[in-house]
């Protein structure tokens, strides 16, 4: 078990504290397959027009209106189209996020989605908590749907109350220097405070340029590792404290 001079924790959430499977193989796919009637269902209400008018700012559009006029193509067919192509390509866009989260709301709400977590992440983090730590995440998914994913555990069930942020990409790419000075600057706390839990190498090259400290995260089924990434690396919470 390794003791840290930290008493701010950030974490990732894909690879980290859920396993990437789940992410790829369950709620992607339920997105994916749920796009077109849930654009049916809600095409009118403003938080999805939020995120289709975010999809096309993405696309580096003026509004989802020009987009259409200039393309001759129906709004509802232009953004199931760019969702696809975004999915396909597993680009980490604001507005697919934003369309993804609300999407995910329905799947939760109903019970149709449980959130996968790793059995040694709560007990952790209560045990972190209990000694008078910070615990947040930083995610590509949106703070909405990171806040429906840890409020639908499957097991420990309703945990946001052990989280004090969320922070997504509106506060920048995770594989950007500039995003952890944000994340900093808005918690209120100097950089070397925090540590950074990820499995992804560039975002922790991010975080160690801000001057966070870090951790690699080791799971099942995670991407492997360059033999030149020298980042101590935890395969479980428990080697936290």
């Amino acid at each position: 078990m390794t003791s840290l001079p930290a008493n701010c924790f950030l974490l990732d959430i894909e690879g980290t504290t859920s396993s990437i499977s789940f992410v790829h193989d369950v709620m992607f796919p339920f997105a994916l397959n749920n796009l077109e009637q849930f654009l049916a269902d809600h095409w009118d209400a403003a938080d999805t027009q939020s995120a289709c008018e975010q999809i096309a700012s993405d696309a580096e559009q003026k509004s989802l209106q020009s987009w259409s006029e200039a393309t001759d193509t129906a709004d509802k067919d232009l953004v199931i189209a760019e969702v696809r192509r975004l999915m396909a390509d597993d680009v980490k866009a604001t507005g697919l996020k934003a369309l993804q989260g609300l999407i995910w709301k329905g799947g939760f709400d109903s019970g149709a989605l449980k959130a996968h977590i790793y059995p040694d992440v709560i007990p952790a983090i209560e045990a972190w908590r209990a000694a008078g730590a910070d615990v947040r995440i930083y995610s590509s998914g949106s703070i909405a749907a990171q806040k429906m994913f840890f409020g639908n555990l499957d097991g420990p069930g309703d945990c946001l109350h052990l989280f004090s942020g969320h922070y997504d990409t509106t506060i920048g790419g995770k594989k950007e220097r500039e995003s952890y000075t944000q994340i900093c600057e808005d918690w209120g706390v100097s950089p070397s405070e925090i540590l950074f839990l990820s499995d992804v190498p560039e975002e922790l090259i991010a975080a160690t340029e801000a001057g966070l400290q870090t951790r690699l995260s080791i799971r099942p089924g995670n991407k492997s590792v360059p033999p030149e990434v020298t980042f101590q690396s935890i395969e479980s919470f428990e080697e936290v404290s």
